[in-house]
């Protein structure tokens, strides 16, 4: 009778959970196993499961890299001190190694990286493509001139070129991406799961709420500046919250960019304070979400508040990607 009850649930999509077993005969599974199913179902003990409506069919990562400037608009330097082609070699490092991770867990989900280039040199440009070399990436180089009519004249060639490789970026994402866009800077350590949990957390959040959404992967420190109140949503393996601002490295669908698009365009035409100031606009009419704790370090200046997130290892995480 048991074994016909199980078949029986299953059959119906119920899922059972045997506290006494600590495990779930339906799914066949230790509760502390991986429950959820990615575009189908997430499971959280003990919340129960939600229907995956929101489904994510694919990801288009679009990388944004200078190899040659420290800290764009700023005198000062980043932990540790080094040239920026460190932080960029191992941003990129950590970002190919959280997406093999994610692409195990989800061997169906499609991913394809670009990353546009802002004229590095012939050296750092080949350390960078040795490093890609066996993974599905692509580089694109920047053409300022494609921009000088659509961006406002700036008081640098650094502005310039940070405002044109943004608006390259947002336009390759509205006219190539299929599903969910990734916009990511090249000052970023990743941890492993990053993607895997952002992906499945968007499934979840989004199936959840009925809308899609915008994501950062930073727990950035000015968000604990102005005891500002949020909510406190719970993923796929950690909380998250909302938030009414980020930088340029967040996570969305086309859906979205298409429906903004106007506010994309004016972020990029000219040097705004803040300079994400229409992209938070966004934010007072559509969800936007951080993680509880982070799952990606800005490496900025030590005392940056728009930089190193709370509580994380930032030495190892450092060494990890070398």
């Amino acid at each position: 009778m048991k074994k016909l009850f199980i078949k029986i649930c299953k059959l119906f999509g119920f899922e059972l959970i045997d506290q006494n077993k600590f495990s779930s005969p339906t799914l066949n599974k230790e509760l502390n196993q991986e429950l959820s199913i990615l575009n189908e179902k997430s499971i959280i003990l003990p919340l129960g499961e939600v229907k995956i409506t929101r489904k994510v069919k694919s990801i288009l990562i679009i990388v944004r890299m200078n190899t040659e400037v420290e800290i764009w608009d700023q005198n000062k330097k980043r932990l540790f001190e080094k040239p920026k082609i460190e932080y960029s070699v191992r941003s990129i490092n950590s970002l190919i190694k959280s997406i093999n991770f994610c692409k195990i867990k989800y061997p169906n989900l499609r991913i394809k990286t670009l990353i546009i280039d802002d004229n590095s040199n012939t050296e750092n440009l080949n350390r960078i493509k040795k490093l890609i070399e066996k993974n599905n990436f692509e580089i694109i180089s920047l053409d300022h001139r494609k921009f000088e009519t659509k961006i406002q004249k700036q008081k640098s060639k650094e502005t310039f070129s940070n405002l044109a490789s943004l608006l390259q970026s947002f336009e390759i994402g509205k006219d190539k991406g299929d599903d969910i866009i990734f916009f990511v800077e090249d000052d970023y350590l990743h941890f492993e799961p990053m993607l895997e949990e952002m992906v499945a957390s968007y499934e979840r959040i989004s199936s959840q709420i009925g809308r899609d959404i915008f994501m950062c992967p930073s727990d950035y420190p000015y968000l604990y500046m102005n005891n500002e109140k949020t909510n406190i949503l719970i993923g796929n393996k950690r909380h998250w919250r909302t938030i009414d601002k980020t930088l340029c490295t967040f996570m969305t669908s086309k859906n979205l960019i298409n429906k903004y698009w106007g506010n994309f365009i004016k972020t990029c035409q000219d040097r705004h304070d803040p300079f994400e100031k229409y992209l938070n606009e966004i934010y007072e009419k559509e969800i936007c979400i951080s993680p509880i704790k982070s799952l990606s370090l800005h490496l900025t200046n030590v005392n940056s508040s728009y930089g190193l997130s709370p509580f994380i290892d930032f030495k190892k995480l450092w060494d990890q990607n070398n």
